[in-house]
């Protein structure tokens, strides 16, 4: 394990410091809320309560939403029709990511966050564009954080600047061969300049398959080992996993979801340099704990499928690669000054 220097030290410090100051200010909201919740049979105490710059005060309970609001109820995918939602709660300009109630704010699933992580903002821009979306001819699903809301109900938040743009993709469905394809970062790269450029992309799995008249789409993201995220007390490899099913004969995608594979550290390693068919190929099958985070229903067409993709995988060029055939302008820009500086 590193050693924390002075200077964390004192950053930890002081984020402490400004957590006490800010739960005292709220004291009062904190207060109410715990009322509120004790009609609903539940007893918070101050230990429930934080503060984080990018979310504000949040309240943890086990399945505090799920005890909101009768509506507040996941389907069998661990899912929440948005519609459903956008009728009971309030979107507001700006405020991707958060559905505001009288006294609460429900917040996307922490997945969505940056490295996964529950105190980070939203990793550019899958939320934002989620949090837009209207089409009448796609039913879509949003998977919530279901342990914990923001209390705090105001329009304050946390604002970080950044740039990841979709890829296009003009191929045809239909004319894709079946098959398996596999995308690394370019192998004279050191491992600093993946972790910054790369987002810690080790590699981008893909599989096209078709069977009667349903063309089907998967894509696994794996990260670098130094990547991992603790779930119920257990360390995980986190995955992001797209799977889509395209109609031939009508011409547009069926069926759109993403999820969360979670490895353990001996499928993590025996997996990642395979490819979608190591389960074919070995007899130790590997069958991952998953999450699904969203789904789409109804009539996807093949722009909305690249955008929400490309914007799912977050900031890894290796998803432009292969929607466009090149990585973006400026990663081509970055990649060809390293290699000048190494001449």
């Amino acid at each position: 394990m590193k050693e924390v220097n002075d200077t964390q030290k004192e950053f930890i410090k002081a984020l402490r410091e400004e957590e006490k100051e800010e739960l005292e200010k709220h004291s009062s909201e904190i207060s109410t809320f715990k009322e509120f919740m004790k009609k609903k049979g539940v007893e918070l105490t101050d230990s429930n309560f934080n503060f984080y710059r990018t979310t504000g005060i949040i309240a943890s309970y086990p399945n505090i939403v799920g005890l909101l609001h009768e509506i507040l109820v996941n389907d069998k995918e661990g899912l929440m029709n948005f519609d459903d939602l956008s009728r009971n709660f309030i979107k507001k300009p700006f405020i991707n990511g958060y559905l505001y109630g009288e006294n609460f704010m429900l917040m996307a699933n922490s997945y969505f966050r940056r490295g996964f992580h529950e105190i980070n903002n939203y990793a550019p821009r899958f939320i934002e564009l989620f949090w837009n979306f209207t089409d009448a001819d796609i039913d879509a699903y949003i998977s919530l954080d279901m342990d914990r809301v923001r209390i705090n109900v105001n329009d304050l938040v946390y604002m970080e600047f950044d740039t990841w743009y979709g890829a296009q993709f003009n191929n045809k469905i239909d004319l894709i061969p079946d098959g398996v394809v596999k995308l690394r970062p370019p192998m004279d790269l050191e491992s600093h300049h993946i972790s910054f450029f790369f987002k810690n992309a080790y590699s981008l799995d893909i599989k096209w398959a078709t069977k009667d008249n349903i063309k089907s789409f998967q894509a696994e993201e794996f990260k670098t080992e130094e990547v991992k995220i603790e779930k119920n007390g257990i360390e995980y490899y986190p995955v992001r996993y797209i799977h889509a099913e395209y109609d031939i004969e009508k011409g547009y995608f069926r069926h759109f979801d993403g999820a969360i594979h979670f490895y353990t550290e001996s499928e993590y390693y025996r997996r990642r340099d395979s490819d979608f068919n190591y389960n074919n190929k070995n007899q130790g099958h590997i069958k991952t704990l998953s999450q699904k985070l969203f789904k789409m229903n109804g009539i996807v067409d093949v722009n909305t499928w690249t955008k929400y993709s490309s914007h799912f995988f977050t900031g890894n060029p290796l998803v432009f690669e292969y929607f466009e055939g090149k990585y973006p302008d400026n990663i081509n820009e970055i990649l060809e000054k390293i290699r000048l500086t190494d001449e």
